[in-house]
């Protein structure tokens, strides 16, 4: 398969993970009030800050497609500081609403549409991860291989509603999901910390896994 044909299939990818994302945040944004279920809440909102991100990259496969690149554009930078602060946001209501919820003693009526989203979830980003490293190791591109990395981050995020969903279903225990949704404020602070830092960097390098 020839450079041209493995771009198109990474922008296709990022644009599957756009629309995903977007699907994914609606549906869990509502059960997330719904059932006052605040790591589900804090799930879906993680998901559409993750679709600004999503359209960074695809901007970024883009202009791979014309010319090979080596450093971020304008739009790029301004699309990771965005998605940064987004993050940081996140972060802080989260936090407030743990607090809210434990003050008020709240309890989510079900979890069921955390397990249903996680499993879905996890099998679609690890899809995506295995695709996006994939095409990225046979174009030799750190900045596609950074996007299957950063998949890897939603599905870490995935399994964290996956286990807090499925112990409070079982066990029905409210702080199951205040633990859960502060795990998720912490991987979130993390990815906004990643966003503000490659922001500042002209280079495009594979930054999101652990040896970054």
């Amino acid at each position: 398969m020839d450079n041209q044909k493995l771009l198109n299939t990474a922008l296709i990818l990022s644009f599957i993970t756009i629309f995903y994302n977007v699907i994914e945040g609606i549906i869990s944004v509502y059960f997330g009030i719904e059932d006052e279920t605040l790591s589900l809440l804090g799930f879906g909102t993680d998901s559409f800050v993750e679709v600004i991100s999503g359209i960074g990259i695809a901007h970024m496969v883009f202009r791979m497609k014309s010319s090979k690149i080596e450093k971020r554009d304008k739009f790029e930078r301004q699309a990771l500081r965005i998605t940064g602060t987004g993050f940081y946001i996140l972060t802080a209501g989260i936090i407030v609403g743990a607090i809210i919820t434990i003050i008020g003693k709240n309890k989510p009526e079900t979890t069921i549409p955390g397990l249903i989203i996680a499993g879905i979830s996890i099998l679609t980003m690890f899809s995506l991860m295995r695709y996006k490293l994939t095409v990225g190791k046979k174009l030799n591109s750190d900045a596609i291989i950074a996007d299957a990395n950063c998949t890897k981050s939603c599905l870490y995020l995935s399994v964290v509603l996956l286990v807090s969903s499925g112990l409070y279903e079982i066990f029905e225990i409210g702080y199951i999901d205040i633990i859960g949704s502060l795990l998720i404020a912490g991987f979130a602070f993390k990815e906004g910390k990643e966003a503000f830092g490659k922001a500042k960097q002209n280079k495009i390098e594979c930054c999101c896994n652990d040896n970054c």
